[in-house]
């Protein structure tokens, strides 16, 4: 070894004894067990008598164990019947190298990889084989059923409330009341969720119900089906009407989404104020930007406002109304779906901004 090689090796090992993790010793245990529960793979630790010495809740999962049953110290033959995962175990303690394994679980396709460690103790690594897209479109179709289930009930609660609200008198009428009040929420949210279902399952730009419209006709519409809420506090719409953009596109899907956005804007307006609209190009797309003069959004709303079931800071909103809090995330579909996209961001002078970003390639 020469002398620059011996002094290298040298600060080396000074930076070593110099690093937090030499000072403070090796990581406890516990630690380690903590990071391993909370793992998103299954982790299943076998013990030399191949008991089983640890196993995390996914693995739990992933097996269909049940939390109630105290499997640690339990043999895993007497736990689990797996004969793919036991030859290759047998396969890893013999041959002292990691085996894979595949299998299906109650229909839900698995696969293992076991690992050999020291004193024939062996680790076993636990995950799906379903794809994510996969995993996904089984999560939108179990959404999706889900609200079709709960569409009949709701309506016959409905009636229900309805009958009650004729035979009830006194301080009861209030709490019928509150009851209608909540039954429609609850059926605004499914509607909304059955919307979202069918947008997530659409083919983006399938132009079979394609038209050919305008976004300052879509503004002009939806603005008139909100205007009654609007003159109760005294918020006006303010549509620069220089561009009207023409397009071919879903006039239903799309009269939702314009509908969406100026609801979310008067929402957060105060009394007396303006929703400003304006219909600009910009390069190959339309750019429809939307403004409210409300307190504008936090860090976490500009990260989370377009997610399912995402609700703002109550005390931004100026109206005591509430929606599903869906309605952005069905806003988002419906651009990507026609190609486009939607942004938020706050504006310079105060106020919210949203912009709809649709292409130009399907001018009319």
């Amino acid at each position: 070894m020469t002398i620059i090689q011996r002094r290298r090796l040298r600060r080396a090992r000074i930076a070593d004894e110099d690093s937090p993790g030499f000072r403070q010793g090796v990581l406890n245990a516990p630690q380690l067990l903590a990071w391993i529960d909370a793992a998103t793979q299954g982790w299943l630790i076998l013990s030399p008598d191949l008991s089983i010495a640890y196993i995390n809740a996914r693995a739990e999962r992933l097996l269909h164990i049940s939390r109630n049953l105290l499997v640690r110290g339990m043999p895993m033959d007497q736990v689990l019947s797996i004969p793919q995962l036991e030859e290759a175990i047998v396969s890893t303690r013999y041959q002292q190298r990691p085996q894979r394994s595949e299998w299906e679980q109650l229909g839900d396709p698995l696969e293992a990889l076991v690992l050999p460690g020291s004193d024939e103790w062996l680790l076993v690594l636990i995950q799906s084989r379903q794809s994510l897209e996969a995993q996904q479109q089984q999560q939108e179709r179990w959404v999706s059923d889900v609200a079709h289930e709960l569409k009949t009930p709701l309506t016959a609660l409905m009636l229900v409330s309805d009958r009650l609200e004729m035979a009830v008198e006194g301080s009861d009428t209030v709490l019928v009341q509150r009851l209608q009040r909540e039954l429609r929420r609850l059926q605004l949210m499914v509607e909304d969720l059955l919307e979202l279902s069918r947008l997530e399952n659409s083919l983006p730009q399938e132009s079979s119900s394609y038209t050919a419209i305008t976004l300052e006709d879509l503004v002009d519409s939806a603005w008139t089906s909100i205007r009654p809420l609007a003159e109760e506090r005294e918020v006006t719409m303010d549509l620069n009407r220089s561009e009207t953009g023409p397009m071919m596109g879903d006039q239903r899907r799309l009269h939702r989404a314009v509908l969406n956005l100026l609801d979310n804007a008067l929402r957060y307006s105060p009394n007396g104020s303006s929703v400003d609209v304006s219909i600009v190009p910009s390069g190959g797309w339309w750019l429809l930007s939307i403004r409210d003069h409300g307190p504008g959004l936090s860090d976490s709303d500009l990260g989370g406002m377009f997610q399912r079931f995402y609700r703002g800071d109550p005390s931004r909103a100026r109206s005591a109304r509430s929606g599903s809090g869906l309605g952005l995330a069905i806003v988002q579909q419906i651009a990507v779906n026609h190609g486009g996209r939607i942004e938020a961001r706050n504006h310079p002078n105060g106020g919210t901004c949203m912009e709809l970003v649709l292409p130009k390639s399907l001018s009319a």
